[in-house]
């Protein structure tokens, strides 16, 4: 019966973090004898509870009349309300709640259901649409666009474009590579980067503006990291800051990583009316929203003091295990300058050791010997090989116990 399925699902693996998970689980017995329990350093997810201010008011909200009841996709008012005035408090941009903001449940699905409404699905490669992606980038964004049909080109981020590369350059190389600029339906940009932690300037974002403009293309800023910054002098920009985004582009943000509301599945979809209203109806069709008392909840801490200063305490924090495991890296013998270490998220990007043929031997390997869960590079695209990620979020117990392993265990550079 498993040829009934459609080709698109035939085609694509498990997701890497599943299957990373699936390993590590298959390994916990030997592990643990021989006293190597895993660390989870491969999935983006934050391990410190929400704020307490956010369960308080779930609390408060299943008491409300009717909070049982169905939702709808679009999102209760008062969510879309407070994501307006969250929008503005934060990047000084004015949306219209009724008609350029939609609920989602995670940015995740979202982007996937905003890919679905974009592409004509087609199995014929010549005809296939095409989405731009960021290469090294988010794993999902190339099976996402493979799963609806369509097929995915990738914007090479490399140290030496600082991980903002100039998008006609990329154009002339995707003519030269055989790619119908009519085919082009898309630019997906992703600052804070996963899996970099890189952020880029104001002054790129209008870059990728004028460019998609001129291209007739969609621009697609996910900005799930856009609060997880070091420095205000390098917090991240809403693509709406920059003048006629809104004619071309949508941005997608998610409640998961700012205020550890990963379970909770919340986010939103934002900008051109067009566009969300489009989303909207084909959402309709799928969802009938999130669970009211989440909504509520979300919508509360939003535009709360509550909230930032969880945001501001756990940067703080974030900011802390960065440099606990960069200098573990150190120590270990690779070589990090100051001007390379993210100002974001809480991710770090870091070459395999000599010795190693791909990203995904190495990983393998400490997983194995060490039990410590990493992600290869060549999970995030073409560019990532050679490369690993690792997600700071455990414990400083943790982080400091599988710096001493790797030490331990004989993991170093040029070993």
């Amino acid at each position: 019966m498993k040829e009934l399925f459609n080709e698109y699902v035939k085609s694509i693996d498990t997701y890497i973090m599943f299957r990373i998970k699936q390993e590590a689980a298959r390994l916990t017995p030997e592990l643990i004898a021989k006293g190597r329990a895993p660390i989870a350093l491969a999935m983006g997810a934050p391990v410190e509870p929400p704020p307490e201010f956010v369960y308080n008011k779930l609390k408060e909200a299943l008491n409300l009349p009717q909070i049982h009841t169905y939702s709808t996709p679009k999102g209760e008012n008062f969510f879309l309300q407070a994501v307006a005035q969250r929008m503005k408090n934060r990047f000084g941009v004015e949306l219209n709640p009724q008609t350029e903001i939609f609920s989602l449940i995670g940015s995740k699905e979202g982007l996937a259901n905003f890919i679905r409404a974009l592409i004509n699905p087609t199995t014929d490669t010549a005809q296939q649409e095409v989405m731009l992606v960021p290469d090294p980038g988010y794993a999902s964004y190339t099976q996402m666009i493979k799963t609806n049909g369509g097929k995915s080109y990738g914007i090479a981020l490399t140290k030496e474009n600082n991980y903002m590369p100039d998008m006609y350059e990329i154009w002339q190389k995707m003519n030269k590579d055989g790619i119908k600029p009519d085919k082009v339906k898309a630019m997906i940009i992703n600052y804070p980067s996963n899996p970099l932690g890189a952020t880029c300037t104001k002054e790129y974002l209008k870059h990728v503006v004028d460019f998609c403009k001129e291209k007739q293309i969609w621009l697609i800023s996910d900005a799930a990291y856009c609060d997880l910054y070091f420095e205000d002098t390098n917090r991240p920009h809403s693509v709406f800051e920059i003048e006629g985004a809104k004619d071309i582009a949508v941005e997608f943000f998610s409640f998961s990583k700012p205020y550890s509301m990963t379970g909770f599945r919340l986010g939103w979809i934002c900008g051109n009316a067009d566009a969300v209203g489009a989303f909207g109806r084909l959402k309709s069709t799928i969802d009938t929203g999130s669970f009211k008392a989440l909504q509520k909840c979300a919508a509360e801490v939003l535009n709360s003091q509550e909230g930032d200063d969880y945001i501001a305490k756990s940067n703080k924090s974030f900011k802390q295990k960065q440099m606990l495991v960069i200098n573990g890296f150190r120590e270990l013998g690779w070589q990090i300058n100051d001007e390379d270490i993210p100002q974001a998220t809480f991710y770090i990007w870091l070459p395999i050791p000599s010795g190693y043929n791909s990203s995904a031997e190495f990983c393998a390997d400490v997983l194995k010997t060490s039990g410590i869960l990493l992600v290869p590079g060549s999970a995030f695209g073409t560019n990532g090989e050679g490369f690993f990620r690792l997600s700071a979020v455990a414990s400083d117990e943790q982080l400091t116990e599988a710096i001493n392993r790797l030490k331990q265990d004989g993991f170093y550079f040029n070993s």
